[in-house]
């Protein structure tokens, strides 16, 4: 699976994040803390959800399961000005993504293991501190094995 090599330009985002790690996955709370307070944003830039989690430098050269890092549910707006009382906003800086085309259940980590333990030593890229995130679109079907979505990991030359 080789993946688009893209430039993601900037985006305003807003939505809810949460601390968590891999061994304290909270990823469902954050999206059930979110998902009833999608329809109360107004400048909604398309209908895509944005998955978003923001890593330390160390997150994954000291990798343990219980390392902290911070998880979004987002969607992308036009501006912050109203932005609805309880959400946050985070600015996602441009930069350069290998965009994964993944299809199938969304807690299946079989991807991320090709991702980083394959398709990234071997590739030119380095992995880049920046967020990482996934595009869920029309075709994302939650817990469903036929579910599709994009996957953006930040990289450098």
């Amino acid at each position: 699976m080789n993946p688009r090599i893209k430039i993601c330009q900037p985006k305003k985002l807003v939505g809810i994040r949460l601390m968590m790690s891999m061994a304290d996955h909270k990823v469902g709370a954050v999206w059930r803390r979110f998902g009833p307070r999608q329809k109360e944003i107004r400048n909604r830039k398309n209908s895509d959800a944005i998955s978003m989690a923001i890593y330390s430098p160390e997150h994954f050269s000291d990798f343990k399961p219980t390392n902290e890092f911070e998880r979004w549910a987002a969607v992308e707006v036009s501006d912050y000005d109203e932005v609805p009382f309880g959400l946050e906003t985070f600015d996602l800086p441009e930069g350069q993504y290998a965009v994964f085309d993944y299809k199938g259940l969304n807690t299946d980590s079989a991807i991320y293991q090709y991702i980083f333990k394959q398709w990234l030593p071997q590739s030119a890229y380095q992995l880049d501190q920046r967020p990482h995130f996934e595009v869920l679109g029309e075709k994302y079907k939650n817990n469903d094995p036929e579910s599709e979505e994009e996957i953006w990991i930040p990289i450098r030359k």
